[in-house]
């Protein structure tokens, strides 16, 4: 009997995942599913592009995966039985359940209001493909002269806002940001955002709060109205509930919590990649919700479960950062350098060699998702009995 891997989610982490366990493992003794409800692959980092009006290249998940051996099966996932190994999911033609004895659970992050009243009801996000859709259409609504503003200072904010403020020079934009702009970074990479926000036009309020989101803009914690005809919300990510329904150990956040090789700490043959785990770094430290983590902590688990079921020696936690690049609109970006903690090194690439450096980051991601099974280890079959394999996983 095959061994079940059921992989769910296919963003950067889930389809990385699938891929690598494909190449690992033989077909004869494996079956590995895929499930996801969009039938594309969404390039999330790309999703704040996608806003401002530019198109993406559509990457149908049944050509990515042709020929590999995993199977795609195109779903909602609504629930998991991590005591009776069952996902149930919700199809077109109607509810179903998957059986499975491997999990990877990769169902990511969306949008976070932070508890902040009328940010479900007033704001938009780009924590997926149709919002950051919904957003686009929004912004070509808006005639010239029309507001926009962008709360939250992380990655996903300075992107959102410099792109939205390059693609339409006509609109007033604005970012509202908790610290000061760009505070984690070192002082070179902060300059150069402080010149990239003066070229592009864009208001800056910083140390400042956000106490509601209104029809019309914003309210600070201290009663000050930033209006604002369209409002987008970066301030947060959370991750999807069902983890935190399930007997799994997770955290505050609703994470799953996991070992060094993205093991369950509470369920033997489940595993969690990307934003959806609670995962340690080479370091011990946790790592951050971004593509940087996905991707390391996909191949992990899936070296991980081919170690294991193929009795081989397990991999190390070498996972670590080398920098955080932060695109400024099409033209212009920054590189920081960081150490393995993510902690901010003196040296950073600014303008347009970062800019083609991001660029580079982002197509390098995209096509190890459209190439899912190249450049990695030769597929291995089981070095020990089915049967004995089943009971290591487990």
């Amino acid at each position: 009997m095959k061994h079940r891997i059921v992989v769910l989610g296919a963003g950067y982490a889930g389809a990385n995942a699938a891929g690598r366990l494909a190449k690992r493992l033989h077909p004869a003794d494996t079956e590995i599913t895929l499930v996801n409800a969009d039938p594309d692959f969404v390039e999330r980092v790309r999703l704040h592009q996608l806003a401002a009006g530019q198109d993406l290249l559509p990457r149908a998940l049944t050509d990515v995966f042709a020929g590999t051996g995993v199977h795609v099966r195109l779903a909602r996932v609504t629930a998991v039985d991590a005591e009776r190994k069952i996902v149930d999911v919700v199809e077109a033609d109607g509810p179903g359940e998957i059986p499975y004895d491997t999990l990877v659970y990769a169902l990511g992050s969306t949008a976070g209001n932070c508890g902040v009243p009328g940010v479900a009801e007033h704001a938009h996000n780009i924590a997926g493909k149709q919002p950051a859709l919904r957003l686009r259409a929004s912004l070509a609504g808006l005639a010239e002269g029309g507001t926009v503003l962008v709360v939250g200072g992380g990655l996903t904010g300075i992107e959102a806002v410099t792109e939205i403020a390059e693609a339409r020079p006509d609109l007033e934009v604005s970012l509202a940001a908790r610290g000061g702009l760009g505070d984690w970074l070192g002082e070179r990479a902060q300059g150069h955002l402080r010149k990239a926000f003066d070229r592009l036009g864009i208001t800056l309020h910083e140390h400042t709060d956000i106490a509601s989101v209104e029809p019309t803009g914003a309210v600070t914690a201290d009663g000050r109205a930033i209006p604002a005809q369209v409002t987008v919300w970066t301030a947060g990510f959370a991750v999807h509930p069902i983890a935190a329904a399930t007997t799994l150990q997770v955290s505050a956040t609703g994470q799953i919590v996991v070992d060094d090789t993205m093991r369950s700490v509470s369920h033997a043959d489940v595993y969690a990649v990307g934003d959806a785990a609670l995962a340690p770094g080479a370091s011990g430290t946790p790592l951050r919700m971004s593509c940087a983590s996905g991707v390391p902590t996909a191949y992990q688990a899936a070296d991980a479960i081919a170690a294991r079921l193929t009795g081989r020696q397990l991999p190390q936690n070498k996972i670590g950062y080398n920098g955080q690049c932060i695109s400024l609109g099409r033209h212009d970006a920054v590189m920081q350098w960081v150490t393995p903690d993510d902690q901010p090194k003196p040296s950073a690439v600014t303008g347009k060699m970062a800019a083609r450096l991001k660029e580079l980051i982002c197509k390098a991601a995209a096509w190890s998702i459209s190439h899912p099974t190249s450049m990695f280890p030769t597929r291995r079959r089981h070095a020990i009995p089915a049967e004995e394999a089943l009971a290591i996983a487990a």
